[in-house]
């Protein structure tokens, strides 16, 4: 049964959610869907990188990868902080790296090993 607000009322066996209720998961989850962003995040999740680390590792210029950076601070994924004359990303959305986590899982694992 749908409320006014168009959110789903839980019944037996059913998960909490509605199609309106994912609209910012999906949104987000679009964002990181790039390859770029997606190894940005990869680095991320192991320490603090500043553009020009990032834009070197991924091989794009540095005002692209400031794009990938924007779109994802936008989404809440990513954190930047100020050391002197350098700017540090960091990750702030801890449930990346259970996402990134899948990922790997399904598409990294065997070419690691090869």
């Amino acid at each position: 049964m749908q409320s006014k607000k168009g959110v789903v009322q839980q019944k037996a066996n059913k998960p909490f959610g509605s199609v309106e209720l994912f609209a910012e998961a999906a949104e987000c989850l679009k964002t990181l869907a790039h390859p770029v962003r997606l190894r940005m995040v990869q680095l991320l999740l192991h320490g603090r990188y500043t553009v020009g680390q990032l834009a070197e590792d991924c091989h794009v210029p540095d005002n692209v990868a400031s794009e990938h950076l924007r779109l994802m601070q936008r989404c809440g994924f990513l954190a930047s902080d100020r050391d002197g004359r350098q700017v540090f990303y960091r990750i702030a959305e801890p449930h990346l790296a259970n996402i990134l986590a899948c990922v790997e899982s399904r598409f990294l694992s065997t070419k690691s090993s090869s």
